[in-house]
């Protein structure tokens, strides 16, 4: 030890390898923002080296308690921050990307522990050179400044990713743009975010599995388009060199484990691991319960088509000209049928965890059945037959969390089935739905609202749905939700004022001032739902008298002169409701020189609109002959 103080060097080689490891990490190719807090952070922590070295070499007999201590902590600050970055490395950019303010909470967490840390440290104590004291002084300075700093959102990023959120079918600009941001261009790129997206299905943490599904969706569409767009060139020239010379060897990650040839339906079991659907099937008959490759056990026997691979491999095969080999329609139904067999032996085995599982059992049930109630219509009959609706309903009741959130989507994805709707309020689920939409978490909330608009499809769910009092919920979820959960709040509380008696209860609950911001806001994306929502409550006298009382007139106007279609269509409803009987409002109109733009609607405005605005421009040659006006 050359007579250091072992404490003393065995510190600082800590901390220098705690920097090797951080320097060793790959450059991050994740989103804009996230790119940008990864740098500076790995950036700082380099600096640092110089002063590390220069401690390593000090002759300090021994540290005192609190140098000791404020080492100790720079130590585990540096292993935090290897985690964070670790993680951002190898983790899903499409999530990180979703959960931007988490990350960016962590790094600003990370930045505050290394700076209390540097600052507990008496540097004037060790000998250091002035450049090594300036330098670490000044990056001391730098996480102070950091450990506060929020960094800016990329407002294009979000509003992209909140759209493909909610539109199946976005504009192929925003899926283009996602993928300039995101880096996942290639199919390379797009398989190491498949990996990625897998890792996270096997792991337990609560945070990453609540966007599952939505990443999941994403990629789905970023892979499309990408294969949509790709030709023999986004092969490697080496590839294309031993396509010309030989036969095509087939890329490992395409081979299934089992009977290493090219996979036709990849499918993944419980662990993560992708296999040929026919060749695990097999294994799983003859009574194993583990993992091929892995040999851990299997939590369930659940298969998950794995659609990205199979969208790469049919890629590669067409590139490649390789032909997959066609089963015919026997062998077709035979695995359908075995496919349909295998699911119904894994559904009732979920359900038993239901009904007599503990707490974790009972909320990876939940889950599995969520995923399967999503794949196919013939899982969302074969899950209810099965009696799984009154074990989902009880567990909205939960404490847990995690399983609430299971329970009320996996009734929302059951309920796509018609007579499902039926079985799942027989169940009594409906307060309970509404007890999740009041009280749940944010992704709980949204997928409740989704919920009680597929069963208000039905007129008499309607009814129960507003006496069960979901309608202020729904309300408060318009107005503070994510952009999602303030669609399915819109969609469920239009539905549901079709019936007179909720038309009420949304006016007195006090929906139309929320309904009028939206109204306003055009770029928050609402303005549609709020339109269409104000045309309905018009048509109760107590919701003409609220909107009247919001001064609406002159947007109402503005939106027959410059909206869709459907928007002009709407507005001239509300008009024509508002104006029947109320002069002043007629003489608003007049006013606001709305004659033009009604006569010009009555023109090329749809058949309903035609009529309104009609409607409209009689009462207004109306007022010309009326005393008084």
């Amino acid at each position: 030890m050359g007579g250091r103080d072992p404490p003393a060097a065995l510190v600082a080689d800590a901390l220098l390898d705690s920097v090797k490891r951080i320097s060793s990490l790959p450059e991050c190719t994740s989103a804009t923002h996230t790119k940008r807090m990864y740098s500076n952070l790995v950036r700082r922590i380099k600096l640092l080296t110089p002063f590390f070295e220069e401690l390593s070499d000090c002759q300090l007999l021994q540290l005192g308690q609190v140098e000791s201590k404020a080492f100790q902590a720079l130590n585990v600050a540096l292993a935090s921050a290897f985690l964070l970055l670790n993680s951002i490395t190898g983790g899903s950019k499409i999530y990180q990307a979703l959960e931007r303010e988490k990350f960016a909470s962590e790094f600003s967490e990370v930045n505050k522990q290394i700076e209390a840390a540097l600052g507990e440290i008496p540097y004037d104590k060790y000998g250091l050179s002035n450049e090594v004291k300036e330098q670490t002084e000044l990056v001391h300075a730098q996480f102070q400044r950091a450990k506060g700093r929020i960094e800016p959102p990329d407002l294009q990023l979000d509003l992209d990713l909140a759209i493909v959120q909610i539109d199946s079918e976005p504009d192929p600009a925003i899926l283009e743009r996602l993928s300039e941001k995101l880096q996942l261009r290639t199919i390379s790129e797009l398989k190491k975010e498949s990996v990625a997206l897998h890792e996270m299905v096997i792991s337990s943490d609560e945070a990453a599995g609540m966007s599952l599904e939505k990443i999941s969706s994403i990629l789905k569409m970023l892979t499309d388009r990408v294969l949509d767009e790709s030709s023999e060139e986004d092969f490697h020239e080496s590839e294309k060199a031993s396509i010309r010379h030989r036969s095509p060897v087939i890329p490992d990650d395409f081979r299934c484990p089992i009977s290493l040839e090219l996979m036709k339906d990849p499918v993944i079991v419980s662990t993560g691991q992708t296999y040929e659907r026919s060749c695990i099937q097999k294994w799983l008959e003859a009574g194993h319960k583990t993992c091929p490759k892995t040999q851990q056990s299997l939590l369930h026997t659940a298969l998950t088509p794995n659609y990205v691979l199979k969208s790469l491999i049919s890629l590669w095969c067409e590139s490649n000209g390789v032909e997959l080999p066609k089963n015919d329609k026997n062998c077709r139904a035979r695995k359908e049928s075995s496919v349909l067999d295998c699911d119904r032996t894994a559904i009732n085995a979920l359900l038993h965890k239901l009904a007599h599982g503990n707490p974790e059992q009972q909320r990876a049930a939940a889950g599995e059945l969520r995923l399967l109630a999503k794949r196919n219509a013939d899982n969302r009959v074969c899950i209810a037959g099965a009696g799984a609706i009154p074990l989902l309903v009880e567990l909205l009741s939960s404490p847990d969390t995690r399983t609430q959130e299971h329970a009320v989507t996996a009734l929302l994805n059951l309920s796509i089935n018609e007579s499902n709707k039926g079985s799942i309020v027989n169940a009594g689920a409906i307060p309970d739905i509404v007890d999740v939409l009041k009280n749940g978490s944010t992704e709980a909330r949204e997928n409740a609202a989704a919920t009680l608009f597929s069963l208000s499809v039905v007129d008499e769910n309607k009814v129960a749905i507003g006496a069960a009092g979901a309608i202020p919920p729904l309300i408060d979820l318009l107005c503070h939700g994510t952009p999602r959960g303030k669609k399915d709040a819109a969609t469920a509380i239009f539905n549901l004022s079709i019936y007179q008696g909720n038309k009420v209860r949304a006016v007195r609950a006090g929906i139309v001032a929320p309904l009028m911001r939206l109204l306003k806001d055009t770029a928050g994306g609402m303005v549609d739902e709020a339109v269409a929502i104000l045309a309905i409550l018009a048509s109760h006298p107590e919701g003409k008298m609220a909107i009247a009382q919001a001064e609406p007139v002159p947007i109402l106007v503005e939106f027959i002169r410059t909206g869709s279609v459907r928007n002009r269509e709407n507005a001239a409803a509300i008009l024509w409701s508002l104006c029947t009987g109320d002069i002043k409002l007629l003489i608003n109109l007049k006013e606001l020189k709305a004659e033009d733009a009604l006569k010009e609607l009555v023109d090329n405005g749809t058949d309903r609109a035609r009529r309104k605005a009609a409607n409209i421009l009689e009462l207004l040659e109306r007022t010309d002959v009326m005393p008084g006006t």
